[in-house]
């Protein structure tokens, strides 16, 4: 099943909450945020009916995210209902909680575990992110390995000025710990944040600065096709990829759908609107049903969200801080970046 750019649905991203522990500005700013309704998130049983829905016509890799996932309660019953349907299964986390469930995730049949982490200084954590658990949070690495997690990462969004003279340093990190970094350019996503193009830290630049630490790097191959980082290995041997979503747009071949914790399609992280699947799960709608909503919806798909924004004559105005949005779908702790 292609959508209108010939792009096919491979990749199904799941929100199981849109809950966090930590205040990333970029994501969730500290007093500017409205929380889903606790009765319209969806149970582990309609999660892992509306997954194998997906599963069944074709998607290959379910990711779960938040919000931060360990925050729900009921996580390693999810992660092994949805285990059992035979495709790859990963983990966005902040790491906080990691540590104490790591055994448990993987015994339920987790995969992959992406950990997000900014700062290597806990001063800067604290500020950032409103954390004082960093320890945690780098801890969690040596639980996934620990237990048996193959393919870790750590995500770090590079911001200028507040912590883009790490980059060095994360990257150190991730060779110590045997995981690779990707970098990821900041994004004006969501409606919570105070984006500018000022605050980028382009993929070239990110290059050059590790190019001038370890020595000249060289591009290798992707781990898919449609994976969002470039990666590259530097003199050293030291592998890492770089998630260039502002300067240069993946959209062409982006095959990410996403279901926010309370069962709302989207086609794009930028999209404007979304689908509602909950209300017709629990209406009682057949598979076939359900699955008409969903190839309707991505068959009409034309989204190119990070093009359109790159072109925009507004792109660089920043959003008000005092803005309360009165929407959660609109922002990225909901949707599950």
């Amino acid at each position: 099943m292609l959508d209108r750019h010939k792009r096919p649905l491979g990749t199904l991203r799941i929100s199981v909450t849109d809950r966090c522990n930590l205040r990333c500005a970029y994501c969730m700013p500290e007093d500017e945020y409205v929380w889903l309704p606790s009765a319209s998130i969806l149970l582990a049983t309609e999660i892992e009916r509306l997954a194998r829905v997906f599963v069944e016509h074709g998607v290959r890799e379910l990711r779960l995210t938040g919000g931060e996932p360990l925050l729900r309660p009921d996580l390693v019953d999810v992660v092994a209902r949805l285990s059992r349907l035979g495709v790859d299964l990963a983990l966005t986390t902040n790491g906080v909680l990691f540590g104490d469930h790591a055994k448990a995730l993987r015994e339920a049949g987790l995969s992959r575990v992406t950990v997000s982490l900014d700062t290597l200084r806990p001063d800067r954590a604290k500020a950032m992110s409103k954390t004082t658990r960093l320890a945690d949070v780098i801890a969690s690495l040596d639980a996934a390995r620990a237990h048996g997690f193959v393919d870790t990462k750590i995500n770090m969004v590079v911001l200028r000025g507040r912590n883009d003279d790490e980059i060095a340093d994360m990257l150190a990190l991730g060779r110590d710990k045997g995981v690779e970094v990707r970098f990821i350019e900041y994004m004006d996503v969501g409606g919570a944040t105070r984006w500018s193009m000022a605050d980028v830290v382009t993929k070239d630049e990110i290059k050059a600065r590790i190019s001038a630490v370890c020595g000249p790097v060289e591009s290798i191959s992707p781990a898919s096709s449609r994976a969002p980082a470039t990666r590259f290995r530097a003199k050293d041997g030291t592998t890492f990829g770089v998630i260039a979503s502002t300067t240069q747009p993946f959209c062409g071949t982006c095959d990410r759908a996403r279901i926010t914790a309370d069962g709302v399609l989207f086609t794009c992280l930028y999209a404007e609107n979304g689908v509602d699947l909950r209300q017709p799960l629990r209406a009682g709608a057949t598979d076939e049903s359900l699955w008409a909503t969903v190839s309707e919806t991505w068959q009409a798909r034309t989204d190119r969200g990070a093009e359109d924004r790159s072109r925009s004559p507004t792109r660089d105005v920043l959003i008000p801080v005092t803005r309360l949005r009165a929407d959660p779908h609109r922002e990225m702790h909901t949707r599950g970046g």
